[in-house]
């Protein structure tokens, strides 16, 4: 069975989150079934390591990482791997396969243009 985990830097503000759920929450309404859990480096729960294990517990025998970063910088392409490496130590059987960053996605930047040239002021 497969998971998400929807990989952040994390922020000491709570609110900061709030794009992580409303993305969990679009994917579980097209697929109620799906095993989605945010994670984060840093400052903000769940870390990491407990996405992995909470995924896992569920019955993730793959995960599938999705950096919710803009470009890949260190963190991504540093720190990201090292984190994954060491789940996949914990977990035998488990596989994570880490996407590129979702600012680095077409149709992210189609829509981020999209969005840029609608948008009016507030």
């Amino acid at each position: 069975m497969k998971g998400i985990l929807l990989f952040g830097h994390g922020a000491r503000n709570p609110e900061w989150a709030a794009p992580f759920h409303r993305i969990r929450d679009a994917i579980l309404a097209r697929d109620p079934a799906a095993l989605i859990e945010p994670g984060f480096l840093e400052l903000m729960r769940p870390t990491f390591d407990e996405a992995v294990d909470c995924l896992v517990h569920q019955g993730a025998r793959e995960i599938v990482v999705v950096p919710i970063f803009m470009a890949a910088g260190s963190h991504v392409k540093k720190d990201l791997p090292q984190m994954a490496a060491n789940a996949m130590d914990r977990h035998p059987d488990l596989v994570i396969g880490l996407a590129p960053p979702v600012g680095e996605a077409d149709p992210v930047l189609a829509a981020m243009a999209d969005y840029a040239m609608t948008v009016t002021p507030e």
